[in-house]
């Protein structure tokens, strides 16, 4: 691995916020910091090209949180230190191969969804049963489905709050199950996409206690073919190979840094990411850049003549993708310590900007969130509702009741590029990513620093 070097720049930090400087000049400074010269760039950079995809369980997963102690290290944490857990069961890409036999001959281009089963080494061939809309699949009688190829063709609306995501994600995460309780020999639905590009868009499904057959996404041009076929009135037949595979009990890991506050460390402030990545691109949007955004923004609050008062903790989690893993083993082992953490956050949609802020506090008169409000507004941040209830990880330790703070990111783009292989380096904005970095700074430092409580008053 190579050294990491930062910008000298970084160095003349010190030097412009003086002993004197207000939390609120402060903020400022880091405002300007975070959008002239982070490491978050270089950090993103390294991960994508040092390290690579970093599937839940895979040896890659582990040489990124490797990867993650040493950078930790050269910013200059107080403790570094790796939490391991299990994975039940951690699984395998294999051949993807899918083309229309009658009425036309087609290929489709197709992607597993995580956790799917194989098909017979030589695939299946069968008619499908094609559904425009999720509730078409779910309105089909038991048996109705049988020795066919259930297709769930519904778009996802394209949306700045990743709402389209979460109204459909159902068809993926649900699909597969559902069809099998209905006799289906296979599942495939459009990505869960906003693009039109012939890459299709994978994700994990959840079989629950249902029989589990192959699954698979369709790319966007890739379901629209099927819908004219199918329209055109004659029976559709396919074949579909599938040869993913299980690999039994796997580990997966926690990466967690601190950065010690100087007079209540045993107070924290939480900032997350996810480590693990799918195996289809790179991670730079999913949710490398989140991990580069929230280990800048710690160094750049290290980087100041004195620490905040409070701890700013660093949580690297594994395994996000297969369900949220990582994040409910961490809460599970610190469960005992949650009364200590002051506000937790975790940016897990892309790279930004943030354009709004939303609070999932009990005391939402708390003068310092208000100073947190006025420091983000120069960054075209609006205040949002008090209904967050944390992002991906961080959602176990809002439910063990943990003030959160979401930074909603915009998302207008991000699912073009959403667990496909397109998810890579070259989509990275520094200006973008330099704005959401300078939010969660901001963020982070004033929670630490101003002392406030957002718990019940």
């Amino acid at each position: 691995m190579k050294p990491f070097l930062f910008s000298a720049v970084s160095l003349l930090l010190p030097a412009l916020c003086s002993a004197q400087s207000t939390p609120a000049e402060v903020a400022a400074e880091l405002v300007s910091r975070a959008r002239t010269g982070s490491d978050a760039m270089a950090l993103i950079g390294s991960l994508t090209t040092d390290v690579g995809p970093r599937q839940a369980g895979s040896e890659n997963e582990k040489r990124a949180a490797a990867w993650a102690q040493q950078r930790f290290k050269e910013l200059g944490a107080d403790r570094v230190w790796v939490e391991t857990f299990s994975l039940t069961n951690g699984w395998a890409r294999g051949i993807e191969r899918a083309e229309v036999l009658s009425p036309a001959l087609q290929p489709l281009a197709v992607t597993a969804l995580g956790g799917s089963t194989a098909t017979p080494p030589e695939g299946l061939v069968a008619e499908i049963a094609l559904f425009t809309n999720y509730d078409g699949l779910l309105a089909a009688p038991a048996g109705s489905l049988a020795k066919k190829i259930a297709v769930v063709t519904q778009p996802m609306p394209r949306r700045r709050d990743g709402s389209g995501y979460h109204a459909t994600g159902k068809i993926r995460s649900s699909g597969p199950a559902e069809a099998s309780r209905r006799g289906a020999i296979a599942y495939l639905c459009r990505s869960l996409a906003t693009d039109n590009h012939r890459l299709p868009h994978t994700g994990q499904t959840d079989y629950r206690d249902a029989t589990r057959i192959p699954a698979a996404a369709l790319s966007v041009p890739d379901a629209l073919l099927l819908e004219r076929l199918a329209a055109e009135g004659a029976p559709v037949r396919i074949k579909l190979v599938l040869t993913p595979h299980d690999l039994g009990p796997v580990t997966s890991q926690n990466v967690t840094a601190e950065f010690k506050g100087r007079e209540r460390p045993e107070e924290i402030v939480v900032l997350g990411a996810h480590l693990d990545s799918w195996d289809l691109g790179t991670g730079a949007l999913d949710d490398g850049v989140g991990v580069a955004i929230v280990m800048a923004a710690a160094k750049l609050v290290r980087e100041l003549p004195h620490p905040p008062r409070r701890t700013i903790r660093v949580v690297l989690f594994g395994a996000e993708e297969p369900g949220l893993l990582g994040g409910a083993a961490y809460a599970q082992a610190h469960h005992s310590e949650l009364s200590h953490y002051v506000l937790v956050a975790e940016p897990d949609e892309g790279q930004g900007p943030v354009y709004r802020l939303r609070t999932g506090v009990a005391n939402t008169n708390e003068p310092s969130l208000k100073a947190i409000v006025a420091a983000l507004a120069p960054l075209g941040i609006s205040l949002g509702d008090n209904h967050a209830l944390g992002d991906s990880d961080v959602r176990y330790l809002a439910r063990g009741g943990v003030p959160t703070v979401a930074l909603d990111l915009d998302g207008t783009d991000y699912f073009d590029f959403h667990h496909t292989a397109d998810d890579t380096l070259d989509k990275i904005s520094p200006e973008r990513i330099g704005q959401t970095t300078a939010a969660y700074a901001v963020l982070a430092y004033l929670a630490a620093e101003l002392g406030g409580d957002y718990r019940a008053p």
